[in-house]
């Protein structure tokens, strides 16, 4: 594990570590001054705040423009760990998400948690199973040492299908287990905002930047130049979260670790679902490592971004998004310790 973490960018390696102290600071901001919190709820629009929309959408962007459509259009020379890929993130993990969520929220801790609590909770969960992984799943790729370049053909692909199925699967999974009416305009467009937006501005920029500079000045130049972005909007982000969520941190710090327990067991679920699957369909190591972590993580911005937009700043729903950013980093380096001493079981010598 010491070799792994070494090999994570700064950011990366202590993510659980900005986020805690994200919350501490967000809660302590605050509780101590309420009135900077009620002046940050007023720069709201239909129960979106102005100044996190703003963060959100500049944050999606670094994130996209690493994404190469070329790529997708030579995928049907390897389509196996694709389609797993998809029948993963799309027809189990959601599925799997709605029901964990629902037994933890309303069985297993019915009695811990308040009933409207234990259905913002449970909301929350469900967006982040509706949300898998886009620009972390290519640090995990890495350090397996598997296939990047694939790992970014999935990732676009990912992209371009959550602009289709995000909302209505959304609109389902939120009815059925919290019978909360969600306007399908309202879900989709928050997709559309924060997906369909920055990918339809990375796309031009890289047309624009590769026609006059060339793919290497982009991918070494000019991307590096605006990682910092995503991360730094993230811990915005997070501090403005937790201005808002300090009551239901201090009133509920073990709601927390409530929420964090169905969310590991999610993770390793759906994480050896893909592993067994890329086992019988016999998908080598360097496809197989991308295709299993790309379902396991979660594209945890984009399941904040649509918390905020349905339920507000101080909703539990969003506070069950962000603990999943909480729980991200370890769970997935125990993953990538699993796939990477594993990696004998993906040595086909004639793969079908």
């Amino acid at each position: 594990m010491g070799q792994t973490q070494e090999e994570l960018d700064f950011f990366s390696k202590y993510l659980t570590l900005w986020v805690a102290i994200c919350i501490i600071l967000g809660t302590g901001i605050g509780y101590f001054f309420p009135g900077l919190a009620t002046s940050l709820g007023e720069f709201e629009v239909a129960n979106v705040s102005i100044p996190v929309a703003f963060v959100l959408l500049v944050m999606m962007y670094p994130i996209m423009i690493k994404i190469n459509f070329n790529e997708v259009l030579n995928v049907q020379r390897n389509v196996k760990p694709l389609w797993l890929t998809i029948i993963v993130n799309w027809a189990i993990k959601p599925f799997t998400m709605a029901l964990i969520a629902w037994l933890f929220m309303r069985l297993i801790f019915s009695s811990i948690i308040p009933e409207t609590l234990q259905t913002e909770y449970i909301a929350g969960m469900i967006l982040l199973g509706l949300a898998p992984c886009t620009a972390m799943v290519l640090v995990w790729t890495s350090l397996a040492k598997a296939n990047i370049n694939y790992a970014l053909v999935q990732v676009s692909i990912n992209d371009l299908i959550i602009l289709v199925l995000f909302a209505p699967l959304g609109m389902l999974l939120l009815g059925i287990t919290t019978e909360f009416p969600v306007p399908f305009d309202t879900i989709f467009l928050s997709v559309l905002f924060y997906v369909g937006i920055p990918l339809l501005l990375a796309a031009v920029t890289r047309h624009v930047i590769i026609q006059k500079k060339g793919v290497d000045w982009l991918e070494n130049q000019f991307i590096k130049k605006i990682e910092w972005i995503t991360p730094a909007g993230l811990l915005v982000t997070l501090v403005l979260i937790f201005i808002f969520q300090g009551d239901k941190i201090i009133n509920y710090p073990l709601h927390i670790l409530l929420i964090a327990i169905p969310l590991i067991l999610q993770t390793y679920l759906v994480f050896f679902i893909g592993y067994l699957g890329a086992k019988k369909l016999q998908i080598p190591f360097n496809e197989a490592a991308p295709s299993v972590f790309i379902g396991a993580s979660n594209f945890f911005e984009l399941a904040v971004a649509v918390a905020l937009i349905l339920f507000g700043m101080n909703s539990g729903a969003t506070l069950a998004t962000v603990v999943g950013v909480l729980v991200e980093v370890p769970v997935m380096l125990s993953l990538v310790k699993i796939m990477k001493m594993n990696k004998s079981a993906f040595q086909f010598e004639n793969p079908t």
